[in-house]
């Protein structure tokens, strides 16, 4: 279906991509896009990649580091004789090398609980060294948690699907969103833009355009949002029949703004639903209530939806 010609398409940032087969952002927001032609040193940030990978991960590199550095120190002593630590147990080699172990961990981490010490220079020397190497590297993982703490994080619980539903006499696109923290968002706001495909003289070129929503803005965000774009004559899809809408591959790409009282700063989030994911003739059921004269919202439910005739 060819779009009036009154109707400005724009370009997001994404360029025309002919064809796409995939969504332009991901479920966790970030962009589907793959980078190639420069070499890898030149496109990957170690740092960036510590503060973003997921706390699993993280937790799991620092033991990994832990242990890594720990097990090549305790084969240094092993290497310049356990003899070089006084008080290894001697009686056999697998006491030697826990004891040379152990007494790595205790070094690296300037605990040194005295049992065992060094002897000679050369033990004195990796000892040291050892322990300028504990203290760079919890310098740098402090470094690290502090930054992966005080980065803000926006936790915003989308519904799995939008809607295509009733609405004033025609139809609109609705999804839901809910704040899951227990901070305060305030001066917050959205926008709503789509790519999709169109025929232009004949040729199926992919567009954007930015959606007129009902609302834009919210001064506080308590409780839930349904985010509505009306299918009215401003609208992209206005008089676009259900096979239509899906065979022009929409999808919807949403961004989120606000102030968090918890961060003193402004946040953002972004979101997408690609056609599969915007459910036809539905509407969302209400899933906030009165409960003993308090408003209550019940988040469990955001998903729930009614199929109805459009």
């Amino acid at each position: 279906m060819a779009l009036n010609n009154n109707r400005i398409a724009k370009d997001f940032g994404f360029g025309n991509v002919q064809n796409q087969r995939v969504r332009m952002l991901n479920k966790d927001g970030s962009f589907n896009v793959k980078r190639k032609g420069l070499p890898f040193k030149s496109s990957f940030n170690f740092y960036h990649f510590l503060i973003s990978i997921s706390w699993a991960k993280f937790v799991l590199l620092i033991v990994t580091w832990f242990t890594f550095v720990n097990l090549i120190f305790a084969f240094g002593y092993m290497w310049l004789g356990a003899e070089n630590l006084q008080g290894v147990d001697m009686r056999s080699f697998s006491r030697q090398f826990l004891d040379s172990f152990f007494f790595s961990t205790q070094t690296f981490t300037t605990v040194g609980y005295g049992r065992i010490s060094p002897i000679g220079m050369s033990a004195n020397i990796i000892s040291s060294l050892e322990a300028l190497v504990g203290l760079m590297s919890f310098a740098l993982i402090t470094g690290l948690l502090y930054g992966r703490f005080s980065m803000p994080e926006t936790r915003l619980l989308f519904s799995e699907n939008a809607v295509v539903a009733p609405y004033k006499g025609s139809k609109a696109i609705m999804f839901r969103i809910a704040n899951l923290q227990k901070s305060q968002l305030l001066d917050v706001e959205v926008s709503l833009s789509v790519s999709l495909f169109e025929e232009v003289k004949g040729e199926r070129i992919r567009s954007f355009y930015t959606l007129n929503l009902e609302r834009n803005t919210l001064l506080f965000f308590p409780t839930s949002w349904t985010v509505v774009h009306a299918f009215d004559e401003k609208s992209p899809f206005y008089e676009m029949t259900e096979k239509q809408f899906k065979a022009s591959e929409v999808e919807l790409l949403f961004v989120f703004k606000a102030y968090d009282d918890r961060y003193f700063q402004t946040i953002h989030s972004t979101y997408s639903y690609i056609v599969t994911e915007i459910e036809w003739g539905a509407k969302f059921t209400p899933i906030l209530s009165i409960d003993d004269g308090w408003p209550v919202i019940d988040l469990a439910s955001i998903n729930a939806y009614l199929k109805v005739s459009i």
